[in-house]
């Protein structure tokens, strides 16, 4: 068996170890300047722990901001812990970084995705029953990188 570079396995690390990096640096310091992040993530996956009321209005997905109000940001190897105020409500949240979907910053127009293997089923299934009108993908503000379809199925 041929040995191969998991060049898609190597950058999603890479990516969510530069959220670590950013997330760790804002657990030290605060946020620097106008600089906030919207970070959505599946409320599903394993380890994320949530209040009930937020999984129930949240089944699959969550966007979250750090921005003006959050206390308690701790990050470690695998994930992040934040408190953030939900209608006067604070809620502590558990976040692996095996379940973030998007990291934004819109401030200065950064963005990562990590895409799933459903994600791309999906898209796969949607491009069959519409032709693509469009080949030219719109363009974003954000600067947005998607890998998982470099990675071997």
């Amino acid at each position: 068996m041929a040995r191969t570079i998991d060049y898609g396995n190597l950058m999603h690390r890479a990516m969510r170890g530069l959220i670590q990096s950013v997330l760790a640096d804002v657990a030290a310091h605060g946020l620097p300047g106008g600089h906030h992040f919207f970070i959505t993530f599946d409320t599903t996956a394993e380890g994320v722990q949530i209040a009930d009321w937020l999984r129930a209005r949240y089944p699959q997905e969550m966007t979250i901001v750090i921005q003006h109000w959050f206390e308690n940001l701790e990050v470690t190897d695998d994930g992040f812990s934040i408190t953030l105020n939900f209608g006067n409500s604070p809620e502590p949240l558990v976040i692996p970084f095996d379940a973030l979907r998007t990291f934004v910053d819109p401030s200065v127009e950064f963005g990562l995705r990590f895409e799933t293997h459903e994600d791309e089923d999906s898209e796969e299934l949607a491009e069959e029953e519409e032709p693509d009108d469009d080949p030219e993908p719109p363009l974003h503000d954000a600067q947005v990188v998607s890998l998982d379809k470099f990675r071997k199925h």
